[in-house]
C-alpha cells in the first residue's frame, strides 16, 4: 500500500466544478468514480445503491448506469466523478467516447446529481473531501493504475471506502465482442416470452429465473432519482409483424403496462419519439435534452415558470414538475436489423430499454414500438394521442420512406436542431472500434484477454462497407 497520497489537488477557482471551496464533510455523502465510456447498463446499477445506503447523501460517482443505480441508492444526492482521457489512456488503454461525450452521458442519468470531470484515476481523499464526501463507493471486482496499485488504496487506508455488488450483465468487453465478431445471439425475438422464461437459453427453471431478475432490474430502472420511489412508466406494445417493420399495415396494437410510475400531470404535453437508441450515447442524449429545452421554451412563454402558476402546481400535487411527459418507444432488434443489417443492433431491446429508462429526460418508455408510428398507433398511446412527435437531425437507419408521414400530416411533427453529437450513433461508435482495434486488443491482451482475430475484423469491415452501400441506394430512392 502506497503511503504518500498524489500530487495535483486544485487550488480554490481551479476545482473542474462548484464548489470551489470546501464544504463539510458529512458520512451521507459518497463518492464514486471510474471511465463512463460508451455506456451499459451494468455500471449504472451501482449509482442507485449508493443513494439509498444513508438517508442524506452526495455521491460522486464514475461509471455507468447499473453502478450509478446502486449507489444512488445510499443517499439523496449522487456527485460522479470522470476522469480524462489521457489519465484512462496512461491507466487503462484508449476510450471510445471522448472526455465530453462520457460527462453528457452521466450529466443525463437521472441518478447522478453532480459530473466532476477530470477525476484523479486514483481516488484522492483531498478531492472526495473537497465536495464534502466522507465515503467512496465501487464494484467488487479490482481496480489498479498503471503501476498495478489499487486505484483506491487511500481511501481504504482511511477507513472511507464501501463496496457494492456489481450488477451481473453486459460488460464493454461483450459489447465490442458483438461488434468485431459480428454475432446476432444477444437478438432477443420476444421480450415478453423472455421475461416469462417461455424464450432463451438454459432449462425452464433458468430461463424463469433470468426472466424475473430481468423485471426486477426494469423496476430498479424505472425508479425516479432518488432510486427509491416510482419514476417511469414501461410498457409493451403488441402488433402484427408488419406493422412493426414497415408502413403498409396501420393498426393500434394493444399496450400492456410492465412497471407503474408517474403518469403525466395536469398541464404536462403529451410527447412521443422513438428509435433504437442502440449503444445509448451522447447522440441520443443532446437530442432527448434539446426536446426538453424546447418544450421548456415554449412553456416558458406560456407562464409555466410564473411563481403562482409553480404554487398551483405544488397545492394541486404536493409538487412540482416539468412541463413536458416523454414518451419513448424502443424498437425490437428484429425491426432494427430488418432495416440496418449486419449483427445492429449491437444492444438488445432489454439493454436498450434499461438504457432508455435510467434517462433524465424520459418519463415512459415502451418497448416494442412499431418503427412508423401511424395514425392509428398515435391516436392509441397509453396517455391519448401526443402534443408533438420529435426526431433528431440526422437518420441511422437506411430508409426508402418516411417513417414520420403520420405525425406530419397530423400537425405535431417537430424536428430538433443540428447539434455536436448529431452523427454520434451505434455506427459512428463500431468505426471508432474498427478504428483503434489494435490498441483496444492490447488493452484486452494485458487484461488477460483473448484477441478478436483479423479475418473477424475484415468481416465485420466487409459488412459495414455492404450495410453503407444499401444505405446510399436507399437515400437515392427517397431523393
Amino acid at each position: 500500500m502506497s503511503g504518500v497520497e498524489e500530487k495535483g489537488v486544485p487550488t480554490a477557482g481551479n476545482w473542474p466544478v462548484d464548489p470551489q471551496q470546501d464544504i463539510p464533510v458529512a458520512k451521507d455523502r459518497i463518492w464514486v468514480d471510474g471511465c463512463f465510456d460508451f455506456s451499459h447498463h451494468g455500471k449504472l446499477s451501482i449509482f442507485s445503491c449508493c443513494r439509498s445506503f444513508f438517508n442524506e447523501a452526495h455521491i460522486s460517482f464514475v461509471g455507468h448506469a447499473g453502478a450509478i443505480l446502486q449507489a444512488r441508492r445510499l443517499g439523496k444526492a449522487l456527485l460522479v466523478g470522470i476522469h480524462s482521457d489521457e489519465a484512462i489512456l496512461e491507466n487503462k488503454g484508449p476510450t471510445v467516447m471522448t472526455l465530453k461525450e462520457r460527462v453528457s452521458a452521466v450529466d443525463a442519468c437521472r441518478w447522478s446529481t453532480l459530473s466532476v470531470p477530470y477525476a484523479p484515476y486514483v481516488t484522492s481523499l483531498p478531492w472526495i473531501s473537497h465536495y464534502g464526501c466522507h465515503y467512496v463507493v465501487h464494484g467488487d471486482d479490482i481496480s489498479s493504475d498503471s503501476s498495478g496499485e489499487d486505484c483506491y488504496r487511500y481511501v481504504k487506508a482511511a477507513g472511507r471506502f464501501l463496496v457494492v455488488k456489481r450488477t451481473p450483465g453486459i460488460s464493454t468487453t461483450d459489447l465490442v465482442g458483438r461488434m468485431l465478431l459480428c454475432t446476432r445471439l444477444h437478438f432477443i425475438k420476444s421480450l415478453n416470452g423472455t421475461l416469462e422464461g417461455q424464450e432463451g437459453f438454459g432449462t425452464t427453471e433458468e430461463r424463469r429465473s433470468t426472466g424475473q431478475d430481468m423485471k426486477q432490474r426494469i423496476r430498479d430502472y424505472a425508479t425516479d432519482e432518488t432510486g427509491l420511489k416510482p419514476g417511469a412508466e414501461v410498457w409493451s406494445w403488441s402488433g402484427s409483424k408488419s406493422a412493426m417493420e414497415d408502413h403498409i399495415t396501420e393498426e393500434a396494437g394493444s399496450h400492456s403496462k410492465m412497471v407503474n410510475g408517474k403518469r403525466p400531470r395536469p398541464g404536462q404535453r403529451i410527447i412521443y419519439v422513438d428509435g433504437g437508441f442502440d449503444l445509448f450515447s451522447s447522440g441520443h442524449i443532446e437530442f432527448l435534452r434539446q426536446v426538453v429545452n424546447v418544450e421548456e421554451m415554449l412553456s416558458r412563454k406560456h407562464g409555466w415558470y410564473e411563481h403562482d402558476a409553480k404554487k398551483r402546481r405544488i397545492e394541486e400535487t404536493g409538487e412540482d414538475y416539468g412541463p413536458a411527459f416523454v414518451i419513448a418507444g424502443v424498437h425490437d432488434d428484429e425491426v432494427i436489423n430488418h432495416w440496418k443489417g449486419v449483427n445492429y443492433p449491437i444492444m438488445n431491446i432489454f439493454e436498450r430499454g434499461l438504457c432508455v429508462l435510467q434517462c433524465r429526460y424520459i418519463n415512459s418508455v415502451i418497448f416494442s414500438a412499431p418503427f412508423t408510428p401511424t395514425k392509428a398507433y398515435l391516436s392509441h398511446l397509453p396517455y391519448g394521442t401526443p402534443n408533438a412527435v420529435y426526431h433528431g437531425p440526422t437518420s441511422f437507419m437506411p430508409l426508402t420512406y418516411d417513417p414520420y408521414t403520420a405525425p406530419r400530416d397530423m400537425g405535431i411533427f417537430h424536428e430538433v436542431d443540428k447539434h455536436d453529437f448529431q452523427n454520434v450513433n451505434a455506427g459512428e461508435i463500431v468505426q471508432r472500434i474498427m478504428r483503434s482495434r489494435a490498441l483496444y486488443e492490447e488493452r484486452q491482451r494485458a487484461k488477460g484477454e483473448k484477441a478478436v482475430g483479423e479475418e473477424a475484423v475484415r468481416r465485420r469491415e466487409m459488412l459495414e462497407q455492404e450495410a453503407k452501400v444499401l444505405e446510399e441506394k436507399a437515400l437515392a430512392v427517397r431523393s
